[in-house]
């Protein structure tokens, strides 16, 4: 039995969670790619982000259903950082605004 066959004998809903969270995760490469050849610049994109939660969680589900350590502290540490950089993205978007405590600069 080759290892093709080994793998869809024993194919079952958490491989398709894994492909799943693989296929997401792949995919903000492509999306972050054809924003930046529209721009003709270099942009990480909001769904960049977005994609890269949503496949890092799949991910996640997937690599602790294996017992995969490594790729365990691998995903939860990414989901942070993509989690901080929508945050940051957000609050770029729409700015706080000012209070009685912050000082105005005249231009």
């Amino acid at each position: 039995m080759t290892w093709l066959q080994s793998y869809i004998a024993n194919w079952n809903w958490w491989e398709a969670v894994g492909w799943l969270g693989q296929l997401m995760f792949f995919s903000r490469f492509l999306v972050q790619w054809i924003v930046s050849e529209k721009q003709g610049r270099s942009v990480i994109p909001f769904h960049f982000w977005t994609l890269s939660i949503a496949g890092s969680l799949l991910l996640l589900i997937y690599v602790t259903q294996r017992n995969a350590v490594p790729l365990i502290v691998g995903q939860a540490v990414g989901i942070f950082i993509y989690v901080r950089n929508v945050v940051l993205l957000k609050r770029e978007a729409c700015p706080r605004p000012a209070g009685p405590g912050d000082v105005k600069k005249d231009v």
